[in-house]
């Protein structure tokens, strides 16, 4: 892909966020946010974006609802595992549907993978996701130390 083909595919990826209560009935994509979690349209994106049975999850930081974050990491990986079933349950999905999930941690240590496992078999049991482990320098919220994202089946009814 060329650099112009991306760059307008990101233009209009960003630009062609709608709200859950909008319906599209001639579109075959749609976007979702969760009124659990915090409003992300300010911010140029939404919380899930379904394609067909496929429903792609935007990365969940460790925020709650009204966008506060605390300092602790394990406090950070409960909520952002939370605020990932929301957005899940938003499109009628579940922890088992989930195929991929993509993890982001600053300054990340062997110890801190302990924290992670925890809230991850926490919330997906014996269902374990393909999962790639990401160390980053910094995530998008100053003090933010964690962020996971999803890609889910959704089945249908």
């Amino acid at each position: 892909m060329h650099l112009k083909q991306f760059i307008g595919i990101m233009i209009f990826m960003t630009t062609s966020t709608i709200n859950a209560t909008e319906v599209q009935p001639n579109s075959s994509v749609k976007t979702f946010n969760s009124k659990a979690l915090y409003d992300p349209t300010p911010y140029g994106y939404s919380h899930a974006v379904v394609a067909g049975n496929i429903a792609y999850i935007s990365g969940q930081g460790g925020e709650n609802k009204n966008g506060k974050l605390e300092d602790d990491f394990a406090i950070q990986v409960r909520q952002s595992y939370k605020n990932l079933a929301a957005a899940l349950a938003s499109v009628n999905s579940r922890p088992a549907n989930v195929t991929k999930l993509t993890t982001y941690v600053v300054a990340y240590e062997q110890s801190m993978l302990d924290v992670m496992t925890k809230e991850l078999k926490a919330l997906f049991g014996d269902h374990l996701p393909a999962q790639t482990l990401v160390p980053v320098p910094r995530l998008a919220i100053d003090g933010m130390l964690f962020e996971v994202d999803a890609i889910a089946i959704i089945e249908s009814n």
